[in-house]
C-alpha cells in the first residue's frame, strides 16, 4: 500500500524522497477537478440545447478598497507563508505528523507576515486601478458554467462535513470518546453523507440561478459516477480501512487470469495501521492484515468508472430529462447495495432486519432510480394515449 505520495512515487520510479502528503487525500483532490471538467462540459452542451440558459445579475464595481478586503488577504497570505513556509523550514516535524503540524500552532511568523502584507498589497493596487470616483452598479450575463468555482467550493464544505458527520454515527462510540479526532482524521470518510449534503448543496445553488433541478440532476450524474470511481482509486491504494470481509473461498479456475491480490488482499503497509507488525519493516506504516480479504475499494472503481464510461458515451442520446439521474440511481445505488454484502461495516437493527447505512442508502437510491424510470415510461407511453 502506499499511504503518502512518497510511498507511490518510489514504488513507480524508484525515487526515494519523504513527502508526507497522504495518497487518498491527493485522489480526492483529483476527483474534484475531473468532476469540475466533466460538470463544465455538461453545464455547456445543456445551455447550447437549451435546457438551461445564461441569467442575468447585478453587480457593484469600482469601489474602493476597504480595511476588511485588507484584512481578509493578509489573513489568507499569513495563514499560508505561516504554514507552508513553516512546513519546509521544519520537514521533520511536518513528516512526522502532517495532521497535527496543520492544526497546530507552529509555523514561521516572518514569512507569514511578509506574504500577508504581500496579498494585503496586491488586492490595494488592484482595487485601486478598479476603483471609480463614483461606484456603478451594473448588470452582468453570466452564463451557468461560470458558477462551478461556486459549486466546486460549497460542495467540497459541506460535502466534507456530511461525510463527516455520516462515518461519525457509524462509528459513534470513537466519535463519543475522541470528537476531534475522528473528525479531523485523514481516514474516515462516509461517501453518502458526502453525496447528499454535496448534492443538495450543488441543487440550491442551481436553483437559486433559475435552473431546473430535473435537468441540474441530469447534469451532475456522470460527474458523480467519475468522483466516486477516482476516489476509491485512493481508497485501494492507501489502504484507509474500506475494504471488504475476510475471503475464504479460493480463488476458481475461471479467474486464474485475476491477481492474487484482487481476489484476497492483506492490506500491507496501510494508511491506519491495521492488523499485525509486518516482520523486518520499519517507519510509520508497517502492519497488515492478518487474513486476506475482498479488495473492495478496487472492484467499485473498476465497476464505476466503466459506468461513467457507458453514461459518457450515451449522453448525447440520452434527451428525456431525469433519464440520466435515474440511470445514475440504479448503477451506483446497485452497485453499493450489492458491494455492502462483503465489506466490512457497521450494521443498524430494525424490525429484525440488520443493514448497513450504505445498504440502506443504495437500497434506496436504487429504488428511486426504479421509480424515476417507471414515472418517465408513464408520461411517455401512457399519456399520450389518454389524450388522443
Amino acid at each position: 500500500m502506499f499511504p503518502t505520495i512518497g510511498d507511490l512515487v518510489y514504488y513507480l520510479f524508484h525515487i526515494r524522497f519523504s513527502f508526507p502528503i497522504q495518497t487518498l487525500g491527493l485522489f480526492i483532490v483529483l476527483s474534484f477537478l475531473l468532476a469540475y471538467v466533466v460538470f463544465t462540459s455538461e453545464f455547456k452542451r445543456y445551455e447550447a440545447n437549451g435546457k438551461i440558459h445564461a441569467f442575468k445579475r447585478k453587480a457593484l464595481v469600482g469601489q474602493q478598497v476597504t480595511v476588511l478586503d485588507v484584512l481578509v488577504n493578509f489573513t489568507l497570505g499569513f495563514a499560508f507563508g505561516f504554514k507552508v513556509f513553516g512546513a519546509a523550514l521544519n520537514y521533520s516535524k511536518f513528516q512526522t505528523d502532517p495532521r497535527k503540524y496543520i492544526f497546530s500552532t507552529q509555523g514561521n511568523l516572518l514569512a507569514g507576515i511578509l506574504l500577508g502584507a504581500g496579498f494585503a498589497f496586491w488586492i490595494y493596487l488592484d482595487r485601486k486601478k478598479q476603483a471609480l470616483p463614483q461606484p456603478k452598479v451594473v448588470e452582468q450575463t453570466r452564463h451557468p458554467y461560470q458558477l462551478m468555482g461556486l459549486i466546486v467550493f460549497s460542495v467540497g464544505f459541506f460535502g466534507f462535513i456530511g461525510a463527516k458527520l455520516f462515518d461519525a454515527l457509524e462509528h459513534i462510540d470513537q466519535f463519543m470518546y475522541d470528537p476531534l479526532g475522528v473528525f479531523f482524521s485523514v481516514n474516515g470518510f462516509a461517501y453518502y453523507g458526502g453525496l447528499i449534503f454535496g448534492a443538495l448543496t450543488y441543487l440550491y445553488i442551481g436553483y437559486r440561478y433559475g435552473m431546473k433541478q430535473v435537468h441540474l440532476a441530469d447534469i451532475g450524474s456522470p460527474g458523480m459516477m467519475l468522483a466516486y470511481g477516482i476516489g476509491r482509486i485512493g481508497c485501494q491504494l492507501s489502504g484507509d480501512g474500506d475494504w471488504g470481509i475476510i475471503n475464504r473461498h479460493i480463488k476458481p479456475n475461471w479467474l486464474n487470469w485475476l491477481p492474487d491480490w484482487a481476489w484476497s488482499f492483506k492490506y500491507p503497509h496501510n494508511s491506519i495501521n491495521a492488523g499485525v507488525s509486518i516482520p523486518g519493516c520499519s517507519g510509520n506504516y508497517c502492519s497488515q492484515l492478518v487474513q486476506g480479504v475482498y479488495p473492495t475499494p478496487l472492484y467499485e472503481l473498476v465497476l464505476c468508472i466503466g459506468m461513467f464510461g457507458l453514461m459518457w458515451a450515451f449522453r448525447k442520446k440520452i434527451k428525456t430529462p431525469g433519464l440520466m439521474f435515474s440511470i445514475y440511481l440504479i448503477l451506483n445505488g446497485g452497485e453499493r447495495f450489492l458491494i455492502e454484502h462483503i465489506r466490512i461495516n457497521f450494521y443498524y437493527s430494525f424490525l429484525g432486519l440488520t443493514f448497513t447505512q450504505a445498504e440502506l442508502i443504495g437500497g434506496l437510491m436504487l429504488l428511486g432510480g426504479l421509480a424515476g424510470l417507471t414515472i418517465i415510461g408513464c408520461k411517455r407511453y401512457i399519456s399520450p394515449k389518454k389524450t388522443a
